[in-house]
Parts: C-alpha cells; sequence; structure tokens
C-alpha cells in the first residue's frame, strides 16, 4: 500500500511537471543562444546526447539536474567540444556535498571565430568573434524513496561584435528508480528564463523538454554490462520533435564502446564514442558528423573521481 502511494506521488508530479511546459509554450518564439543546446560530456553526446536518464555523473547538470542526488561523490571534469568552422566550447564542471545536498557548479564558454564583415559582395572588410558564457550551480534531492527532484539557476552572457547582453535561466528536472530493477526514468525542462535587449531585441532562450528511461542490466557470470536508453526530445519554439536512441558496452568496467541516433535533424543523426575508466579517471571520446560539408564534431571530456 505504501509502495502505490509513493508510486502515484511520482506520477501525479511528473504530470504537473509535463503540464507545465504547455504554459511556457504559449509564450516561445524563434531562439537564439545555441550553445546552450551542446552537449556536457562526451559519453552523452556518443549516445545521441539526450542526457536526461544516461548522465550518471556530474554532467547532470547541463541534462537534469536531479540526477545529481544518485551521485554524490566530489568531482571534477573538462569537456572540450570542436564543432565545425570555427566554433570551439570549453566546459568546466565540479560537484561535491555542502549541507548534506549534493552540489554541481559549470561554465561553459563558447567562441565563433573569425567572422567576415562585408556590406557589399566582395573583399572581407574586417573579422570579429562572438563570445558566449553560461556560468550554472545546480542540487539535488530526494523527495520521497527513488523519486528525486533537482534544479539549476545559471547566469548567462553573450557578446556579439560591440554588443553584448546578460540574462538568468532555470533547468528543472525529476528522475525515478524504483519501478523496475534496472530501469531508470527521466524528465528536465531546460532553459527557462530571458536576457537582457542586444540591439533593441532580446534573444530568446532554447527552452527544451527531455523526457527518457535507460535500463542497465549485466550478463551472468560475464564481465559486459549494457546500457539502452530511448527517450523524446522538443524545443518549445520549433514544430519538430526528436526521438533519442542510444546504447553502451562496457567491458571489465573499463572499456566502453558507445552509438546514438537523434531523429528529426537536419544536418546530423548518429554519434558515437568510446570511453576508458581507471582508478577514479574517466577519459571520453564521442564523434558526431554533420551533413552538408559542415564538418564533424569531436568531444573529449575528462572526469576526476576522489575516492
Amino acid at each position: 500500500m505504501l509502495t502505490y502511494r509513493k508510486e502515484n506521488i511520482a506520477i501525479k508530479f511528473l504530470v504537473l511537471f509535463l503540464l507545465s511546459t504547455v504554459i511556457i509554450a504559449q509564450s516561445a518564439g524563434e531562439s537564439g543562444l545555441a550553445f546552450l543546446k551542446f552537449g556536457f560530456g562526451a559519453r552523452n553526446v556518443a549516445m545521441s546526447d539526450l542526457g536526461v536518464v544516461s548522465a550518471n555523473d556530474l554532467t547532470a547538470l547541463n541534462y537534469n539536474p536531479s540526477l545529481l542526488a544518485l551521485n554524490k561523490k566530489t568531482q571534477l571534469s573538462f569537456t572540450h567540444n570542436s564543432l565545425f568552422q570555427d566554433l570551439n566550447s570549453e566546459m568546466f564542471g565540479a560537484s561535491f556535498s555542502a549541507f548534506g545536498l549534493p552540489v554541481a557548479v559549470g561554465i561553459n564558454t563558447t567562441t565563433i571565430a573569425n567572422i567576415e564583415v562585408r556590406s557589399n559582395p566582395g573583399e572581407v572588410e574586417s573579422v570579429f568573434s562572438a563570445h558566449y558564457f553560461a556560468g550554472s550551480i545546480s542540487t539535488a534531492y530526494e523527495i520521497i524513496d527513488n523519486f528525486y527532484a533537482g534544479a539549476t539557476i545559471k547566469y548567462l552572457y553573450e557578446n556579439i561584435f560591440s554588443d553584448d547582453a546578460n540574462g538568468l535561466g532555470f533547468d528543472f528536472g525529476i528522475s525515478y528508480e524504483g519501478l523496475v530493477n534496472g530501469l531508470s526514468l527521466g524528465a528536465a525542462l531546460r532553459n527557462i528564463g530571458s536576457m537582457n535587449e542586444l540591439r533593441s531585441q532580446s534573444t530568446k532562450l532554447p527552452t527544451d523538454l527531455r523526457i527518457g528511461s535507460a535500463y542497465n542490466y549485466s550478463i551472468t557470470n560475464s564481465r559486459l554490462e549494457f546500457t539502452l536508453l530511448t527517450g523524446f526530445q522538443k524545443y518549445l519554439e520549433q514544430t519538430d520533435s526528436h526521438l533519442h536512441l542510444g546504447g553502451e558496452v562496457v567491458y571489465d568496467k573499463m572499456f566502453a564502446l558507445r552509438i546514438g541516433f537523434a531523429s528529426g535533424y537536419d544536418s546530423k543523426n548518429i554519434s558515437t564514442g568510446f570511453g576508458i575508466k581507471w582508478k577514479g579517471i574517466n577519459l571520453d571520446y564521442a564523434f558526431v558528423p554533420f551533413k552538408y560539408g559542415l564538418g564533424d564534431s569531436h568531444i573529449i571530456s575528462f572526469i576526476y573521481t576522489f575516492e
């Protein structure tokens, strides 16, 4: 009877969470600050960049802050994301405990270099760069057994040519672990907030909803472990939605191979990667090929866990 009531509470909380996205979607328009869409952590990117259930370390602060309650270890992370067309992103993170709660802080710096200025077709008149910054802090709490909620607040800054603007964004997430052994459920609403005006117009944040599930299992008397995930994602200002599929095979808790697929994107679908874990050190790599001659994306992540 007690278990039934707990599951009912979790389901009602999820319904309220999803209904809130309808209200936000009514005021959504075209958005900017695309750097907020970049993946945080090569493991998540390689598995289709859903992250809402698969982020099992401090990278959860970028996807679903409630998952921080499942990982209370002190960690440091660094991610380098080398995208196409002189676009590079660096992400730093740290997680620790404070006042009995898990806390994670993150920094994201993104630069688009060599942007050409032309008043007419012909020679380049000048070249400039665009700079973006996000600084965030996240925490999570176990509401009832196996049901978690988390929140993130982040300061945002953009500088384009001689203009700049700043603002605040918020993420909210929930997750549930107790329905079936090995099954994880999660949902997150990210990038709610606003920016100051940039040349008389405010940039809208890319608010998105993500819902996902992941199933982890291992073969008896084998060193192999498997993770399968699937999920749904929608940017509220767009009509398109995206289906995410991902998988991971881990051998001897040390070597991992990963693959992912995300539907609904014009320029990308497939992602792959691998990872190595040794004595508290996680080194991960992800590769995302882009279409239309845009080039490829290479993501490298380093996470150190203090034992």
